[in-house]
């Protein structure tokens, strides 16, 4: 798991915060700006094109997005707080990896275009007609917000190949827990419970 300078790191499965549904965002202040801005930094460090608050143990409804996944092109860096996709159209298959499953890549089955409506952090509201990469991202993050991962929707042979793999990923997360580096599963939960108060 990777860590910044003010605590947030990218969890690893199978942390409870992936399987966390997230309820509306209701409140939007300094101190979640500056989550968002570092949620931001951890998605270039690590060479993604969006990243869910699930994945850096937060239980808020937001992804962000950079469609290049270049820092230097802010003029591509999108902020969605509570999102809803609709008008699926059409049927795209592409790779799809995870900051979260770090090196498992699996050929996914998702609409080609979609409507998302989201707020941005000025508290407007978008309505943007996506395809293409784009697309794809704000269905991979909005899952992660719903508690879904890519793998759950992998085809029956795809589930049998990754299995090997999230074994793996589990066992390593059992064995942190063993040794008190991280968090039980109960605490986990806890927490993200505590923080969804706040805001929610």
């Amino acid at each position: 798991m990777s860590n910044t300078s003010t605590g947030l790191r990218i969890v690893h499965y199978p942390h409870p915060a992936l399987r966390h549904l997230s309820k509306p965002l209701r409140r939007v202040d300094a101190e979640l700006v500056s989550m968002i801005q570092e949620m931001f930094e951890l998605m270039y460090a690590h060479k993604g094109v969006g990243l869910a608050a699930n994945q850096v143990d937060l239980p808020y409804r937001l992804f962000v997005a950079n469609p290049e996944g270049d820092r230097q092109r802010k003029d591509q860096e999108f902020v969605f707080i509570n999102p809803i996709i609709s008008q699926p159209k059409g049927s795209a298959d592409a790779e799809e990896g995870c900051l979260s499953i770090p090196g498992l890549y699996a050929h996914v089955k998702r609409p080609e275009r979609v409507t998302i409506t989201a707020f941005n952090l000025r508290g407007e509201e978008m309505n943007l007609e996506l395809d293409g990469l784009f697309s794809r991202i704000v269905q991979h993050e909005t899952d992660h917000l719903d508690g879904k991962l890519f793998v759950d929707r992998l085809s029956a042979t795809g589930q049998m190949e990754a299995r090997d793999a999230l074994e793996e990923f589990s066992l390593v997360y059992t064995s942190r827990q063993e040794r008190g580096e991280i968090p039980s599963d109960e605490d986990a939960r806890k927490r993200l419970l505590e923080l969804e108060s706040l805001r929610t």
